[in-house]
């Protein structure tokens, strides 16, 4: 088995797999801040590892771009996509570390384990924002500066020595476009009405072919 090497060198390895796996962005978290947003079912797997791999898949254009005030069915198969090459990345990643005698928890990139509260293993945006990629918009979308709203994101924690980013400082500011394109009034400059949001991706998951919670409008209009 052979051993990790330094901080900077292993990160770069693993950006360039990342990239070669299809993935758009990629960072480093350090944990420690953020630790709180980890659901008790991974508490104990995550133990000792200290950075989170945030990477992200950048979603069709012309596909976003289809959808008027509901999601498609193009749409629906494209998320599903967008998943499993995630979850793809995720898992070459961990190989990499493992095969270099470190830890590595790869965490789905969309499965819901909570569905009173639906929430997953941990906030996949939180560790992209502590990795320094982007930030929280107002429709609780992670926005990055150069793709917006149009990423998904998969992250693997990790004991693997590397080297983390940090938070920047920007806002969506004074835009309005999600607040006035949301078919569930559930943005606003107050704040992201989650129940709301729900209860619309609920009616959605009822159109045909649909079958899932997903709704991709504010995903659509969040643009430069």
């Amino acid at each position: 088995m052979t051993q990790a090497g330094s901080n900077m060198t292993n990160t770069e390895k693993l950006r360039q797999i990342a990239l070669d796996e299809g993935m758009a962005v990629f960072g480093v978290a350090e944990l420690e801040p953020i630790r709180q947003i980890f659901h008790p079912d991974i508490v104990q797997a995550a133990q000792g590892l200290k950075y989170g791999i945030s990477a992200g898949f950048r979603l069709s254009d012309p596909t976003i771009d289809d959808i008027a005030d509901r999601p498609t069915l193009l749409y629906k198969h494209h998320y599903k996509v967008a998943n499993y090459t995630l979850d793809r990345a995720g898992a070459k990643l961990e190989a990499y570390i493992q095969s270099n005698g470190c830890q590595a928890l790869p965490i789905p990139a969309s499965q819901t384990i909570d569905w009173e509260k639906h929430l997953g293993h941990l906030s996949h945006k939180a560790v992209a924002v502590q990795a320094g990629l982007g930030w929280i918009g107002k429709s609780a979308l992670f926005i990055h500066p150069q793709h917006r709203a149009r990423l998904r994101l998969v992250t693997v924690l990790t004991d693997m020595p590397l080297e983390a980013g940090s938070p920047i400082e920007r806002s969506c500011g004074s835009c309005q476009l999600c607040i006035e394109a949301c078919p569930a009034g559930a943005i606003s400059d107050q704040g992201y009405d989650k129940p709301k949001c729900i209860a619309q991706l609920r009616e959605f998951s009822r159109l045909p072919g649909i079958g899932q919670y997903i709704c991709g409008v504010c995903v659509k209009v969040c643009r430069d």
